[in-house]
């Protein structure tokens, strides 16, 4: 159960800082698919008025995070197959393009950043923090782009990545085992400088994240 917690500390705006908890409650899982999220139930939670929370509904709604259900108000989405091929096909040509980028100019020292966080993401897996791992997984990925040096495939990434992060954590306890392997092919490929490998190390990537999300994401329960 979600212990409440008072929103209003942080220096924005209070629709800001309620809108950033929703979203990171329903992709970390703590709102599952299918999950019944009125108004009165998140000031609850949250500590606010409803108006705030009023319009953070109307935010991820439009990101794609919850529905508007005939009489039953906002439910969290449960990812479907179309959605997930249609994500997953941008992502694979965002994250090629961007291994591709970073084998070309990753210096030295980071490509030892990004060891690091495959070393963590290693030690989260192996303590089951399935949180922790989907975490590391979207800052792992977010720092490959970050290192292709294109400004476009960061802001393009950047809106992607809310939804992968999403998919990761609903499907991290098959996953994480299997991204963490797949990840040290990548980063050694990008280690030697081969924009080929690294970005065939992408795609099986993206590929193999893909069938997972398709078999366990869309096979989810929705709750009643």
């Amino acid at each position: 159960m979600v212990e409440p917690q008072t929103i209003g500390s942080s220096h924005l705006a209070l629709r800001d800082q309620v809108l950033a908890e929703l979203r990171r409650r329903i992709v970390d899982g703590d709102y599952p698919p299918g999950e019944r999220l009125t108004e009165d139930r998140l000031a609850s939670d949250f500590g606010t008025s409803r108006n705030p929370v009023r319009e953070a509904l109307r935010v991820v709604e439009a990101d794609g995070l919850v529905t508007l259900v005939p009489r039953r108000g906002a439910v969290v989405a449960t990812p479907d197959a179309s959605a997930v091929s249609e994500l997953f096909a941008v992502r694979s040509s965002l994250e090629s393009v961007a291994a591709r980028l970073a084998a070309e100019r990753a210096t030295p020292a980071q490509v030892a950043e990004l060891r690091a966080l495959l070393e963590k993401a290693r030690e989260a897996t192996e303590r089951g923090d399935l949180s922790q791992v989907a975490e590391l997984n979207s800052a792992f990925h977010m720092r490959v782009t970050e290192l292709s040096g294109n400004r476009w495939l960061r802001t393009l990434s950047a809106s992607v990545y809310l939804h992968v992060h999403w998919i990761f954590r609903l499907t991290a306890a098959h996953r994480a085992p299997h991204s963490w392997q797949e990840h040290i092919r990548l980063v050694d490929a990008i280690a030697d400088g081969d924009g080929d490998a690294a970005a065939i190390a992408a795609q099986v990537h993206v590929d193999a994240a893909a069938l997972a999300a398709a078999a366990d994401v869309t096979s989810a329960p929705e709750k009643g």
